[in-house]
């Protein structure tokens, strides 16, 4: 009997892993929402939406995408919110009012990016702080620097229309008057890049090896610190890309804003499959993930609930993911 039930579950384990696992369900949340909301107003169904939709989701997108590594490593990367506006701050701010060209304040902000990875990764893996208490002050001291270095005043990159305004053709262009979302295909092309950086390099198995067992990781000969501190290193460098396309797609980036986006992308990433202890993870699965939260705050508005009613049901949303990690967990232990 035993051994019975042991083999149903092992196919039912591998039915649901065919399928997609995880992944498959979120994809499958994705549909259900899209669906729902189309039913409860007429107005979601119109291609201005899907152009909002796709709008929210390349920020949250590159944010989730890198965060992804600092979690599959048991840690986490609170500064990538905050960062994202100090380096969008810090670009606009040298293309408006220093005259650099959009290229080199593009570049900057991608540096500025690795720049506070390279501080996160040295203060959790070289001085061993807590990630979230390490995180934390760098959030602070990012969401202050762009506030000092700008004035305290808005920045709004150069218009599309204007010089050096090409960059916000890489993410959406005009066609006979209607926008077409190209960033999108950026995004794939960066999900199926990480995917095989995750899957097929010492760079992904050595991070969910340091999120598995560190100690051990060690015991075999890997570079954990090096490794630890380049999981921060690409959180940062996605940061720096998604402060890009906040810039791209939005007119203007306000001091002080930022705090909570780091919540949409860890909350993507997490949905997605990536565990919070550490050591899974999916880069697909979080690019499915970001498409709950982005469809939870474009569409409850459309049926009359406000942001409040979004973070209320986007936390239960979390918890019933978290609980599903730990359900899996226990699985793989028994």
């Amino acid at each position: 009997m035993a051994n019975k039930t042991t083999q149903t579950a092992g196919t039912k384990r591998s039915t649901i892993d065919r399928l997609g696992g995880q992944k498959f369900i979120v994809l499958l949340v994705v549909i259900a929402l899209f669906i729902f909301f189309s039913v409860m107003s007429p107005n979601f169904r119109k291609y201005t939406t899907f152009v909002n939709i796709l709008d929210f989701s390349y920020y949250i997108t590159l944010m989730a995408i890198g965060v992804a590594f600092p979690l599959m490593t048991g840690g986490v990367d609170l500064s990538i919110g905050t960062g994202l506006v100090c380096y969008s701050l810090v670009g606009g701010y040298l293309i408006v009012y220093q005259g650099w060209p959009t290229w080199a304040g593009m570049l900057v902000s991608i540096l500025m990016g690795c720049a506070v990875g390279v501080l996160n990764g040295c203060l959790v893996a070289l001085m061993d702080l807590p990630p979230f208490l390490a995180t934390l002050c760098t959030c602070m001291i990012t969401r202050g620097l762009g506030s000092i270095i700008v004035g305290g005043f808005g920045i709004s990159w150069p218009a599309a229309a204007a010089e050096g305004g090409w960059f916000r053709s890489i993410f959406k262009i005009q066609v006979n008057g209607t926008n077409i979302p190209i960033g999108f295909i950026w995004i794939i092309l960066l999900v199926i890049l990480m995917t095989f950086v995750l899957n097929h390099t010492k760079v992904g198995r050595y991070t969910l090896a340091i999120g598995s067992n560190k100690e051990a990781t060690r015991l075999s000969g890997v570079n954990v610190k090096f490794y630890h501190i380049f999981a921060y290193v690409i959180s940062g460098f996605f940061a720096g890309l998604a402060a890009i396309s906040y810039s791209a797609i939005f007119a203007t980036v306000q001091p002080g804003s930022g705090a909570g986006f780091e919540l949409e992308a860890i909350g993507g990433a997490i949905i997605g499959g990536v565990s919070m202890s550490g050591g899974a993870g999916s880069i697909t699965g979080t690019l499915a993930g970001v498409f709950v939260i982005c469809m939870l705050k474009t569409g409850l508005p459309f049926i009359g609930l406000t942001a409040n009613w979004q973070q209320i049901i986007t936390g239960f949303v979390l918890i019933a993911a978290v609980l599903v990690d730990i359900l899996k967990r226990k699985n793989e232990k028994m």
